[in-house]
């Protein structure tokens, strides 16, 4: 395996910089840290665009929520879109004052950032991950206790900056399901089940965090080579699931000796990826390639990964969650937001995060852009042949590549079902 490692890496392994700098030179060498206080910009002029600046904090947020979501149930498939919950969660803090506004910001990592138009950035991120090429849908939205009255400074830079309007609890429990249920529909065009789960009466502010993908390769599976195969869920259970199969895909590749894991990047139409995360052995505990999970991890990642032809298999997915986050966002330190926060800028009455629920749709079979790979992708010579079989336990993220946005993050522990 080693050898593997030499063949396809030049200079160092892949992505644990704690000890160099994206040159690959010692910390020793790097300039002295900023004692003034203000944030250090990172060496990668892509880090410096304030859109891509903005997505990776709001992805490092992310990788944070799986992470939290992932161990409060380690024997269950994870599928998460942190955006949409890092979307509901920046647009509340228009209306926080200071103290809970840096809360939220904080875990957002916007104390991170030099920016003053934080939310306007963010118009900017939304507007491009959502763009018709990507296949991605995403949305969020506040939702207030009845009767109650807001301020218009709060729903003006909430439109502005974030195209949603709150929306006002009538009470009627099956009225409000409905309603929410409605916009969920019109939003993600059909493509996410409704919801029978009724909201409940106590909520003072809720949110709602919904998304949908349904990939597009850019080189199509041909679907008369899918068939049922062995997934192994442990060393001793297998099911049997779908398998797409490519004898010569073009993909990215790389492996990881320190978290002994196969690493494989399939480009998706739109100017997306998946990056997938494969341990050597299917008893191998996850939580280590999880810990590793960071913006600036995965960014070096793309940057290393080199350009193959392997054998590849990989299980059709259609996948869906609907459920709470509330327990994982307290977790965070953002615990203050359900006890005693300040939404002044909201409303005059005491108001408080209840409930953060999150719906999410996601699926890729054979579907693909082309039936050739694309003219630009060479891959490099091997001397051996090379497979990549997804039939175990993995965890996948789904990047924007031109923004570097963590759109989607799953854990499929069985891929039959979430």
């Amino acid at each position: 395996m080693q050898a593997l490692v030499l063949l396809l890496w030049t200079g160092a392994l892949l992505g644990h910089s704690s000890c160099q700098d994206s040159s690959g030179s010692p910390q020793e060498d790097s300039p002295a840290p900023d004692t003034t206080g203000v944030p250090v910009e990172e060496e990668d002029p892509f880090f410096k665009v304030p859109v891509n600046k903005l997505a990776a904090a709001i992805s490092n947020f992310g990788y944070d929520l799986y992470r939290v979501r992932s161990g409060l149930s380690p024997a269950a498939n994870v599928l998460l879109s942190p955006l949409s919950v890092a979307t509901a969660l920046s647009a509340l803090s228009l209306g926080a004052e200071q103290r809970t506004e840096s809360t939220i910001h904080r875990a957002l990592y916007y104390d991170l950032i030099t920016n003053p138009d934080i939310h306007g950035t963010y118009k900017e991120l939304l507007a491009s991950v959502t763009a018709p090429e990507k296949n991605f849908k995403s949305a969020s939205r506040i939702i207030f206790e009845k009767k109650l009255r807001i301020k218009s400074s709060f729903v003006a830079p909430l439109e502005k900056s974030y195209g949603t309007r709150p929306r006002i609890l009538t009470g009627n429990a099956r009225l409000d399901l409905q309603e929410a249920n409605n916009w969920v529909q019109a939003q993600m065009k059909g493509k996410i089940a409704r919801s029978t789960q009724e909201i409940p009466s106590e909520v003072s502010i809720l949110l709602l965090g919904v998304a949908y993908f349904k990939g597009q390769w850019v080189t199509k599976f041909d679907s008369r080579k899918t068939s049922l195969q062995d997934f192994h869920l442990d060393e001793e259970r297998t099911v049997r699931v779908p398998m797409m199969s490519d004898p010569k895909a073009i993909l990215r590749y790389g492996l990881d000796s320190d978290l002994n894991c196969k690493i494989a990047q399939l480009p998706l139409a739109g100017s997306m990826s998946i990056i997938f995360f494969l341990p050597l052995k299917v008893t191998q505990n996850l939580t280590m390639i999880e810990e590793s999970l960071t913006s600036e991890f995965i960014h070096d990642i793309d940057r290393e990964l080199k350009t193959i032809q392997a054998v590849l298999t990989i299980p059709k997915l259609k996948l869906s969650y609907e459920g709470e986050v509330t327990k994982s966002l307290q977790e965070m330190k953002l615990q203050s937001l359900f006890d005693s926060p300040d939404f002044s800028k909201i409303t005059g009455k005491p108001i408080k995060l209840t409930q953060v629920e999150h719906r999410s749709g996601f699926e890729w079979n054979e579907d693909g852009a082309g039936t050739t790979p694309s003219p630009g992708l060479q891959p490099a010579h091997l001397t051996f042949p090379l497979d990549y079989h997804l039939n175990q336990p993995f965890i996948f993220v789904l990047r924007d590549t031109d923004t570097g946005a963590l759109l989607f993050i799953g854990k499929i522990l069985d891929p039959r079902s979430i």
